[in-house]
């Protein structure tokens, strides 16, 4: 029986897949949760501020704008309750450009570092995507990992940088992660990232560093785009980012063909 992987879906395939399959489209992500986290992130919440280092003043309606423009919220200030949107479109361009980056940076032979928040949605698709970036040549960034978090364990498994405890990785929202990794990089003497590929405070502690980072964002995630605007995170996708892994398939193969990795997958 072939392994081979599935043929990478057209744009108008993998617009219909993101709708059909609720990664864009009426998400799971309430609505209430979309308003309290942009509140949150202008706080300073410890779980909405996510590493990003604010360049300027943003106001709630400023924020409120920028999800509309970026992720495809409802625009409808009455509307406080029930589910929320993510426009495919807006993800599928996002997705091209988050690629154009990807094989820019694999075609140079460039240093590339993934980290999750997310390791039961997301680890599965950085995984692939390092695997083929280091077929095509480039040098996967390698941790000397086992540290300790606040909130547990930093871990490479499988070429992503994750948080571990109490056994299990764990979704996380908080940038400490991140900040360590870049910190013991630094210790071993390696040099930093030419790309990060992350979410979550991992992506926005990365893109506050000055580092090139590119990212996957839910619609209750603001931090991440507030990043991608002040021009700190290159590209944010947005996606609803913890369903099965599977969901993400055609995401992965769309990334890897349109970044010209797809013989290496």
């Amino acid at each position: 029986m072939s392994s081979l992987p599935a043929p990478a879906p057209t744009a108008d395939d993998l617009l219909r897949h993101l709708d059909e399959h609720r990664l864009t489209g009426p998400v799971a992500t309430p609505r209430e949760a979309n308003l309290r986290n942009i509140q949150g992130f202008l706080d300073g919440d410890q779980h909405q501020h996510m590493g990003v280092v604010r360049t300027r003043e943003w106001s709630f309606d400023d924020v409120f704008a920028l999800m509309c423009e970026r992720v495809g919220i409802s625009a409808d200030r009455g509307h406080l309750e029930g589910q929320d949107t993510i426009s495919a479109a807006l993800a599928v361009a996002a997705l091209e450009r988050y690629a154009a980056v990807l094989g820019e940076v694999v075609a140079a032979g460039g240093r590339v570092l993934l980290a999750t928040g997310h390791p039961a949605g997301l680890f599965p698709v950085y995984s692939r995507i390092a695997g083929a970036a280091r077929r095509a040549g480039a040098h996967v960034v390698q941790v000397r990992d086992g540290f300790a978090f606040e909130d547990g364990d930093v871990r490479q498994i499988q070429d992503v940088v994750m948080v571990e405890q109490y056994g299990g990785l764990r979704h996380t929202h908080f940038p400490g992660p991140m900040e360590l990794t870049l910190d013991r990089l630094e210790r071993d003497g390696q040099a930093p990232p030419d790309l990060v590929v992350a979410d979550h405070g991992l992506a926005g502690a990365a893109g506050s560093r000055g580092l090139r980072t590119i990212a996957i964002a839910d619609c209750n995630d603001p931090g991440v785009f507030v990043a991608e605007a002040q021009g700190q995170v290159e590209v944010a996708v947005p996606l609803d980012d913890n369903l099965p892994p599977r969901r993400y398939d055609p995401v992965t193969a769309f990334v890897l063909e349109r970044a010209g990795l797809a013989a290496h997958a």
